[in-house]
């Protein structure tokens, strides 16, 4: 059985300009995520997926191989899904035919070998097509978050059968995380999105699930750092 890592990094980013290489404690963002990937026993190779001449030559210098994405699948309206299939199809043509692809956005620097493992064990052991990352949600539809009707009036996003007076009364929720996909790649290659097959996830404390979006994010990350914040 054979594991290939891959990480996409595109160049452009609204929210937080040339993100994936800004330096977090020293360090460019990306070569967290390749050095996450080298630290799992099980994946054989680590890949990076960019179209951008800087950020593959950082990709290089840290020990990954790095796949020419193509222009027209590295703007902002993309589906990333369609980074995935290029990036299978390319790594097999090359290195032959693989067991899971593992997928590690930059954007979730703070992940551990720990959480890719038990993806990686959790996708190969319960026979699902895709094994995603969640974290206990702050928020729920079913306590407090609403949605407002074309005359403005608000309402819960899922009513629950019985009202519900306090957040813990609720049913769990959870925010789905960059933190590591697990999949197939033959589901991959023959579906279009996460949804269409059989699910699994693996729960990952808040701490290490930061999605570096914009600027707040990255600075949270940069506390976190620092601080050593453990949950």
């Amino acid at each position: 059985m054979s594991n290939f890592a891959f990480i996409f990094a595109r160049g452009g980013s609204k929210g937080l300009p040339r993100k994936n290489i800004k330096l977090l404690a020293g360090k460019p963002l990306i070569q967290y995520s390749i050095e996450t990937a080298q630290g799992v026993e099980s994946i054989d190779k680590v890949f990076v997926s960019t179209e951008d001449s800087e950020i593959a030559n950082i990709a290089r210098n840290a020990g990954a191989i790095v796949i020419d994405r193509p222009a027209e699948l590295a703007s902002d309206t993309s589906p990333e899904w369609l980074s995935w299939r290029h990036a299978i199809e390319w790594a097999t043509e090359r290195f032959g035919e693989f067991s899971q692809f593992v997928s590690l956005p930059a954007t979730s620097p703070l992940r551990s070998v720990e959480d890719v493992e038990a993806a990686i064990e959790k996708q190969t052991n319960k026979e699902s097509d895709i094994c995603i990352s969640i974290t206990p949600a702050s928020r729920s539809p079913f306590f407090n978050m609403v949605k407002l009707s074309d005359d403005g009036l608000a309402s819960l996003v899922n009513k629950p059968e019985k009202g519900v007076s306090r957040r813990q009364d609720a049913p769990t929720v959870y925010d789905i995380t960059t933190v590591v996909y697990v999949a197939s790649p033959r589901f991959i290659l023959n579906h279009n999105s996460i949804f269409e097959g059989k699910v699994t996830a693996v729960e990952v404390p808040k701490e290490r699930a930061i999605d570096i979006d914009d600027i707040f994010d990255f600075k949270l990350a940069e506390i976190i750092l620092e601080e050593g914040i453990d949950g």
